[in-house]
């Protein structure tokens, strides 16, 4: 299976009323999980490499070409994606190694900044055939944009997607990053609004705190590419607690082994939910 575009996943799935599942890559187990778990799930899925795993690894390289790898012998579609990128070095480095496509994220900066700065970015992604997905919304305190009390303007949002030609637009809709817990309730009229104001697939940061049902809402009023994270972590995390429980234990394939396919599980429960159709706001 060849690589795929970001954007034909989520036209695709904007046609269906659906969603694609988007989730993050922190070392080769996670990238072989997401890829299993699409492939029991039989759709595609994105994978996600964030900026703070870049620093992690020391460099965009080895987890990148890594992940690449693992996506190319996929039996589904998947797009390897750079998350959350600040730095314009990256961004460049994400281009020369053939990413399908990067979150580009000027969210702390003010409109005109973050027009001026993803333009560019956009530019010189469109050039080499990559797609680039922005963020926009008020920052609402030390979590970021996606604070829960946060919220994206529809106009706003329509006036930057057509002044930067991105591909997609994450929103801030009431999720928050980072959520241990699933409790966040999103703003289901705002989403509906900003779909219809935007002519691209919204995004949803920080869905690892918003329940499933929510997240079907949320996909039903608008949401065409939802990113997890967090919760994933937490499902392997609590594999390999699990199995670090017998002292005896020192193969490191025998808990990260167990903590793939956890995720794995997970991922496709998770990819066969976005694959709901419904009627708008049901």
């Amino acid at each position: 299976m060849t690589l795929a575009r970001l954007t034909d996943l989520l036209a695709d799935a904007r046609s269906r009323d659906v969603a694609v599942g988007a989730f993050n890559v922190i070392s080769i187990e996670h990238a072989e999980a997401l890829v299993a778990g699409a492939e029991q799930a039989g759709t595609p899925v994105v994978l996600q490499i964030s900026e703070n795993a870049v620093r992690y690894h020391g460099a965009v390289e080895p987890i990148t070409v890594a992940t690449l790898a693992i996506a190319r012998a996929a039996s589904v579609p998947a797009v390897v994606h750079l998350d959350h990128i600040t730095d314009r070095g990256l961004v460049d480095a994400g281009l020369e190694l053939g990413v399908g496509s990067i979150m580009f994220d000027g969210s702390v900066l003010d409109f005109e900044a973050n027009v001026a700065a993803t333009a560019a970015v956009v530019r010189d992604a469109h050039a080499r055939g990559i797609d680039i997905e922005a963020e926009l919304g008020e920052v609402g305190g030390k979590d970021g944009v996606h604070a829960p009390g946060a919220r994206t303007d529809p106009a706003e949002a329509a006036a930057f997607v057509a002044a930067t030609g991105v591909d997609a637009l994450a929103v801030a809709v009431g999720s928050s990053h980072a959520m241990t817990e699933r409790t966040s309730k999103l703003d289901l009229e705002l989403i509906a609004a900003l779909a219809a104001a935007v002519p691209v697939p919204l995004v949803l940061h920080g869905s690892s705190g918003v329940p499933d049902d929510e997240i079907v809402r949320g996909v039903r009023a608008g949401m065409v590419k939802i990113n997890i994270a967090t919760h994933l972590n937490k499902v392997f995390t609590d594999e390999v607690r699990s199995r670090l429980a017998d002292p005896a234990l020192v193969d490191t394939r025998k808990y990260l082994g167990p903590a793939r396919d956890a995720v794995a599980a997970e991922v496709a429960r998770l990819l066969g939910l976005l694959a709901i159709p419904g009627d708008p706001l049901g």
